[in-house]
């Protein structure tokens, strides 16, 4: 049976023109600076987000954890939003590796002013000071929430008043340009460094780049080789990446328009009295959460129809649209629930 995966974006496998691609790159011993296919991804993603450098690594995970051992020392506190992907997600990296820990804004305050002065910790000898604020744009929450430019440049002045680093896991940070009508620069500005990620949206089969400063990435360098991250001829897996860029950034808005089309749908099952529900105020990008009662039981059930999608518990839902998934593919989905919740 041939699947629509809504898990998530992670899932798409590369098409045959990506796979040609990455076949006939040039390549070169990266860990010399001499994979010219690798080279010139760092420098294209550099450029697109307005930096002076950038540094491929096999994932989004690890350049984050590089960002945050590049701002902080041992003992120190990153502040972030709350369910932030840098800290729910990653296995505890910021502890184990970086020995920092977490302080959280609740993400209905939207980085307020008065929410970054309350919740960072000052200098003081019983405290783990904040050294670092993180902002994850596209936000994995919700509906994959987007912070616009004039947004970001307040929360970047509160950061800076306060003293604090500025990264931004920019994950998604494709699909926010996307959603926002604007350019990666617009999105990256003002920050020390900003993560990408090319294996969503963009459908390549692994890997990211962390952009900064020179002096940042350069540090940045010894950082991935101590953690492993020191591949050799990686130009095979950053030219499925340069095919993501030149090819798949604009589609993104396809798979906006489709979550869409689901939001829409599931909507009107819950008014048509369905036992399903989703409370989201808009939808940003590509992520959608909807609310079922018994969330293992209609995630077999939608398997048993030929639709794959998350269980995150207490009977909360997740799908995001993807590169394989086509109209077609939410008009069945959409056909599934109704047919599953009918029973």
């Amino acid at each position: 049976m041939t699947f629509i995966d809504l898990r998530s974006d992670t899932v798409t496998k590369p098409c045959p023109a990506m796979l040609q691609s990455m076949m006939k790159a040039d390549v070169g011993d990266d860990v010399y600076g001499e994979d010219s296919t690798v080279n010139l991804l760092e420098e294209k993603v550099a450029s697109y987000l307005g930096k002076e450098a950038g540094l491929f690594t096999p994932s989004g995970t690890m350049a984050n954890q590089i960002a945050i051992n590049i701002h902080t020392h041992h003992g120190d506190a990153i502040l972030a939003e709350e369910e932030s992907h840098i800290f729910l997600y990653e296995a505890g990296a910021a502890a184990a590796i970086s020995g920092v820990q977490f302080d959280f804004i609740p993400f209905s305050e939207k980085f307020s002013n008065a929410a970054i002065d309350l919740f960072l910790k000052p200098e003081w000898m019983h405290y783990a000071s904040t050294k670092l604020l993180v902002v994850e744009n596209s936000h994995n929450r919700g509906s994959g929430r987007v912070i616009n430019p004039v947004e970001l440049a307040r929360i970047q002045a509160r950061a800076r008043h306060h003293g604090l680093a500025l990264h931004c896991d920019g994950a998604r940070l494709w699909n926010a340009a996307a959603a926002l009508k604007c350019s990666e620069e617009d999105l990256a500005h003002g920050f020390d460094t900003v993560s990408v990620c090319f294996s969503k949206g963009l459908g390549a089969p692994v890997g990211s780049v962390l952009v900064g400063s020179r002096e940042n990435i350069l540090r940045a360098r010894k950082i991935r080789k101590r953690l492993g991250g020191g591949m050799r001829q990686a130009g095979f897996l950053a030219a499925g990446a340069l095919f993501g860029l030149e090819h798949n950034r604009e589609r993104l808005t396809e798979d906006h328009r489709r979550i869409k089309t689901l939001h829409d749908g599931i909507k009107e099952l819950e008014r048509s009295g369905y036992p399903i529900s989703t409370s989201l105020p808009d939808i940003w990008t590509n992520i959608l959460y909807f609310n079922v009662s018994n969330g293992d039981d209609v995630v077999a059930k939608l398997k048993s129809q030929g639709v794959l999608a998350s269980h995150l518990g207490h009977g909360r839902l997740r799908a995001v649209t993807n590169l394989h998934v086509d109209d077609k593919g939410i008009e069945a989905t959409l056909l599934a629930l109704c047919k599953i919740l009918k029973t």
